[in-house]
């Protein structure tokens, strides 16, 4: 069997701390979980290619053909995209001056031991922001917790929100966001945030600024390729190629184009979570094995032409 797995290790890699994911009890941060999952895919043969962007998506003699970046040209059978999501940046002014030296992405034993006794601001309410806001507090002077709604739990696991409500740490200001930053020589120094409700400006300590606001798919070279919903994201099942009667339905994971499969935060209706991408390309793999088996090529066939 030929098949390509396409990614880019996901959200999950930059977590601070995943304390859901079955197995870890205590928690695990994203990194070392990327590293584990590195070595056993390794354990079982896969070959990993770092870096290696994909460019593009085409039909080539039967198969599908991934470009890559640097010009290579993959030819197989079946294709697996797990190529996940980029972070959104806040449309605030001064953004750029301060990425690389004040605004974060990510909550990692890095992150964390620049704002030692230092006073940080986190934008998000989804389960990354929670994660990194209860990470940061063991080692910040003062987190706040922007979040543009009122309700906490409305985007975010229960345990979490629970572990923030009890933290005297963390403050959470809601309906809230932030509007200009301040600072120089490229450090930030504080944040101005305004409640979206009464339009009432503060000014808020911040030597780091730490920024979860969703992501957008990597998906622009399947754009015309295959099908996408109107964010980006790859439709796959019913949604990518509705069966007309009597015909086979497509699998679950299946895109547009038979034998291309979409796992994790790249799909369209993904639930964003680490066990939940995990199984869908666990998944994909079976189905992969069930779409060469319904066109005729064995395996024995592809060790043949591989």
């Amino acid at each position: 069997m030929v098949l390509d797995a396409i990614g880019t290790g996901g959200q999950a890699s930059t977590s601070a701390r995943i304390e859901n994911y079955l197995g870890f009890p205590a928690g695990i941060s994203g990194a070392e979980l990327a590293d584990r999952a590195v070595i056993q895919a390794e354990k079982f043969g896969a070959t990993i290619t770092v870096p290696a962007a994909a460019t593009g998506l085409e039909q080539r003699d039967g198969c599908h053909a991934v470009r890559i970046e640097d010009g290579t040209e993959l030819r197989t059978r079946t294709v697996v995209i797990a190529t996940g999501a980029r972070y959104r940046r806040l449309d605030v002014p001064r953004l750029d001056e301060f990425e690389g030296t004040s605004v974060y992405y990510a909550a990692t034993i890095v992150e964390a031991r620049l704002c030692l006794r230092q006073p940080v601001v986190v934008v998000g309410g989804g389960n990354s922001a929670g994660q990194a806001a209860v990470y940061l507090a063991q080692h910040a002077a003062a987190v706040r917790l922007l979040i543009r709604h009122d309700d906490l739990g409305r985007d975010m696991s229960r345990y979490l929100v629970d572990q923030i409500e009890r933290d005297p740490r963390v403050e959470v200001l809601r309906h809230t966001a932030v509007r200009e930053m301040v600072g120089r020589d490229g450090q930030l120094e504080a944040v101005i945030a305004e409640d979206t409700h009464t339009g009432i400006r503060h000014t808020l300590d911040a030597s780091l600024l730490f920024v979860f606001i969703g992501a957008q798919p990597c998906t622009g070279w399947l754009a015309g390729r295959l099908a996408l919903d109107d964010h980006g994201y790859v439709h796959t099942g019913p949604a990518a190629a509705p069966a007309p009667p009597g015909d086979r339905q497509s699998d679950l994971l299946e895109t547009s184009r038979p034998g291309v499969f979409a796992v994790g935060d790249v799909r369209s209706g993904s639930i964003k979570r680490v066990a939940s991408a995990v199984g869908e390309g666990a998944t994909a793999v079976r189905l992969a094995h069930e779409h060469l088996a319904r066109t005729g090529r064995s395996r024995a066939a592809d060790r043949s032409t591989a």
